[in-house]
């Protein structure tokens, strides 16, 4: 079995249209924004990438490439990038078409609003579980 990376390679080697461009370029992107960014593959053949948590996933479909940011409904978004899954409580999405411009330094600083949202929440000492009792 090979590395996720390896994985995530081949994908893109495998789309011969836009969509592996989109998705290298995509990546290549999110790795500008951070460089301690991990990538996962996942769900059967899902790009994910993260840091402290999931950051986003990179998802290939005939007509977009899609950026789904796990906790994007926590995330402010000045520059509009949002444009899928906008009426969840907790994901928000970025669809890429054909043809459509990246406007990358605004997805560098959503994908370090992420990271920063992810470590941020992993920092927080978490509440104690219902039923449990404290031990002094």
């Amino acid at each position: 079995m090979g590395s996720a990376s390896a994985f995530i390679d081949e994908k893109i080697k495998r789309l011969v249209d836009w969509r592996g461009k989109t998705l290298a370029k995509v990546r290549e992107i999110i790795h500008e924004a951070d460089p301690e960014i991990v990538e996962e593959w996942k769900w059967m053949g899902t790009p994910v990438f993260s840091h402290g948590g999931i950051v986003c996933t990179g998802e290939t479909y005939k007509n977009v490439v899609k950026m789904t940011f796990a906790k994007g409904a926590a995330l402010q978004d000045p520059s509009g990038l949002f444009n899928s899954s906008l009426d969840g409580n907790v994901r928000r999405a970025i669809d890429i078409r054909e043809g459509d411009a990246i406007d990358e330094v605004a997805l560098k600083d959503l994908i370090r609003a992420a990271v920063g949202f992810n470590l941020k929440a992993k920092s927080k000492p978490k509440p104690p579980r219902a039923g449990s009792k404290r031990v002094d």
